[in-house]
């Protein structure tokens, strides 16, 4: 009779909460910050409280209960869920009622389970019941704190009696976003149009009803986790969301926040994309980059600087910008993808497209010279080849290691680093380009 009690106060209890405001923050490394909050009825001392839902991702460690004269004495998380197995595993030493295929009815004492056979004690004696042949399994009895969903149960020590407020924070695995860019470019290459979304995955085993919605930018660290508690995945729907568009940046710690300036809704295994600001115009440079460390293809490259003055100017989240244009037919093509680090305000975008189909490069190392036990020169021949029908200038880039200069070169060239030089080499349509340079090595 006892344990038939405390199981009805928890009921009890759930059953007077109302449900309140979810928050969710969302962090690129794929876990999220929970907040819930809840009105309740509760008497006096200690008693028991299930809450529920939550997430089968939740990392129980990271639970703050914050309420006034409410205190948690001890912790459950309940996430070995009921099922047919586990009923049978609960209801042990208790009655039950076993239909098979053949219409046999057994009534009885259940003794045991391994999962495939059952054994009971009935009038008659002991009884085996393979369950591939059992048609239904009737338990009279409902076991004590019987759970069908994730759940924290608690052992509660409340100071005064009646309705209050509860706020509950906790972390969960499973659920990530990242953002995606899509950017087309016009007919001369000069000018580019960025359109930047998020995408949310939500594997974490629940759904965030009208959720008050942020994202965390940046590289938060976090101490090494345990394995996660198991989860159902499988495939998501995938919803967009676009109207109204834009989520509010702002600085926060080292890291930038994005705020959502509505509720939504993000669904357990769902992909969810909402539109990260509006289309920004912006200057675009194309470059084409010759790098001698890199093999002998000429690199397509286009180059955007993130200011407010050129546009977008604020800070970009890592993830993928896909760039399309248009043909002569004036449908949009697809020319090529990169992934792109957190980019701050004002500094500059590089994209990688691809390789140039009618531009090749071919790299020879023409001499080498001893001068002492310590220094050395090379001489290099870097050949360009335009097989287009219009002029190009191609960027070469060489690197080197140690103590080294540029002793003569054919075209004059800049050192950027204290490893890098580069040189700008006009290609005339239909033709060739050599640049030579002799490099000395301490």
């Amino acid at each position: 009779m006892e344990s038939k009690s405390v199981f009805g106060i928890a009921l009890l209890i759930a059953a007077l909460s109302c449900f309140g405001e979810v928050a969710i923050t969302i962090y690129n490394q794929g876990f999220g910050l929970v907040k819930q909050s809840r009105n309740i009825d509760i008497g006096t001392g200690i008693q028991d409280f299930d809450f529920s839902p939550v997430p089968s991702g939740i990392r129980p460690q990271t639970v703050h209960l914050k309420a006034d004269c409410l205190f948690v004495l001890e912790q459950n998380y309940e996430y070995d869920l009921v099922g047919t197995k586990r009923l049978l595993e609960k209801n042990i030493d208790n009655q039950i009622r076993i239909l098979t295929q053949e219409g046999d009815v057994y009534e009885g004492t259940l003794l045991s389970s391994d999962g495939s056979s059952v054994l009971i004690e009935t009038k008659q004696g002991l009884t085996a019941v393979l369950l591939d042949g059992v048609l239904d399994l009737t338990f009279p009895k409902r076991p004590n704190r019987f759970y069908t969903r994730p759940t924290l149960a608690w052992k509660l020590h409340s100071e005064k009696s009646g309705k209050r407020d509860m706020e509950i924070s906790y972390m969960t695995d499973g659920i990530v976003w990242e953002a995606a860019y899509v950017a087309s470019v016009d007919e001369k290459d000069e000018h580019l149009t960025l359109d930047g979304w998020v995408t949310i995955s939500n594997k974490s085993g629940m759904t965030y009803e009208d959720a008050t919605l942020k994202l965390v930018a940046g590289d938060v660290h976090t101490a090494e986790q345990p394995p996660p508690y198991p989860t159902r995945t499988k495939d998501g729907m995938m919803a967009l969301e676009s109207a109204p568009r834009g989520f509010e940046e702002e600085s926060f710690f080292e890291y930038h926040l994005y705020t959502l300036p509505r509720k939504a809704t993000v669904a357990d295994r769902q992909d969810k994309q909402i539109s990260l600001f509006d289309p920004a115009e912006t200057t675009v440079e194309k470059e084409l980059v010759f790098d001698g460390s890199r093999g002998s293809d000429v690199r397509v490259e286009l180059v955007f600087e993130n200011s407010k003055e050129k546009g977008p100017g604020m800070p970009l989240p890592k993830g993928v910008i896909r760039v399309y244009k248009e043909d002569k037919s004036g449908a949009l093509q697809f020319v090529g993808e990169d992934r792109i680090d957190h980019t701050p305000k004002d500094e500059d975008v590089r994209i990688y497209l691809g390789n140039a189909f009618d531009i090749k490069a071919e790299r020879t190392q023409t001499d080498y010279r001893r001068i002492s036990d310590r220094v050395s020169e090379r001489d290099f021949k870097i050949e360009l080849r335009n097989h287009k029908d219009e002029n190009v200038e191609i960027i070469v880039r060489e690197r080197f290691w140690g103590d080294w200069f540029i002793k003569t070169e054919s075209h004059e060239g800049v050192k950027k680093d204290a490893r890098t030089n580069e040189w700008t080499i006009p290609v005339p349509k239909e033709g060739l380009a050599t640049l030579s340079f002799t490099v000395r090595n301490k």
